[in-house]
């Protein structure tokens, strides 16, 4: 039986945790409702809609911050090793993820209020609202495999990342071919590649996150290389 100290330690660590997965729990809540909401505001040009995306970061960095000041305070005060140690390391960095993605999805927001004066571009809203919605979902499966402790669930996440890479793919050479076709697309087909991007690397965030939940189960980071499909495109967007 462990002395009566250490279990009041590991009780305290426990509760530490609680706490904090709590606050990732909330955070990966915005994030999902940011990705959807940005997709959305295009689709339905709605300027109302995507400044509430925009406002809502604040809220996603606040928590990212408060989730990183938690972190810190449990590793001062309870000095966790081995897996509890992994434990607190692997919410500060689901933590920076979901800022990440959202200031991406924060991002698509911005570019909707530019575009929502432009020609829409065929089918262009609709494809990217689906694959916006294979992002969240993929957060939402990375979220509940880390509640759930699903090393398989997370796995499942990496090879949706191809899946995701390859509408991309499909949406990037359609971009072309309306510019292509007639130089007045060329500016909103260029907003709209950059918020396609966006959705990409929401989708690679959100892969290494399940990695990360693979690494806090197993002790290991998957050995594989993830499959991609993203071979179309090396442009960085402008910060």
């Amino acid at each position: 039986m462990a002395p009566v100290k250490e279990q009041h330690i590991s009780s305290a660590y426990d509760r530490d945790l609680d706490a904090i997965t709590t606050l990732i729990l909330k955070m990966g809540g915005l994030v999902e409702d940011a990705i959807l909401q940005a997709a959305e505001s295009l689709a339905n040009r709605d300027v109302e809609l995507a400044e509430k995306v925009r406002a809502g970061d604040k809220a996603i960095d606040a928590l990212e911050m408060e989730i990183s000041e938690a972190a810190a305070r449990t590793i001062a005060l309870r000095a966790p090793v081995s897996k509890d140690l992994r434990s607190v390391l692997t919410v500060l960095r689901l933590a920076a993820a979901l800022e990440r993605i959202g200031d991406y999805a924060k991002n698509m927001a911005k570019r909707t209020s530019v575009l929502v004066d432009m020609t829409p571009i065929a089918g262009a809203e609709a494809s990217l609202r689906r694959m916006a919605r294979e992002v969240q979902g993929m957060l939402k499966d990375t979220l509940d495999a880390y509640i759930k402790g699903d090393a398989q669930m997370a796995e499942d996440v990496r090879q949706h990342d191809q899946d995701v890479d390859q509408m991309y793919n499909a949406l990037f050479r359609e971009f072309l071919t309306f510019m292509m076709e007639d130089p007045r697309n060329i500016t909103a087909c260029m907003h709209l590649h950059f918020m396609a991007k966006n959705i990409e690397r929401m989708g690679d965030l959100t892969t290494n996150m399940a990695e990360q939940v693979i690494y806090l189960i197993t002790g290991e980071m998957p050995e594989e290389a993830r499959p991609k499909s993203d071979r179309t495109s090396y442009m960085k967007e402008p910060e």
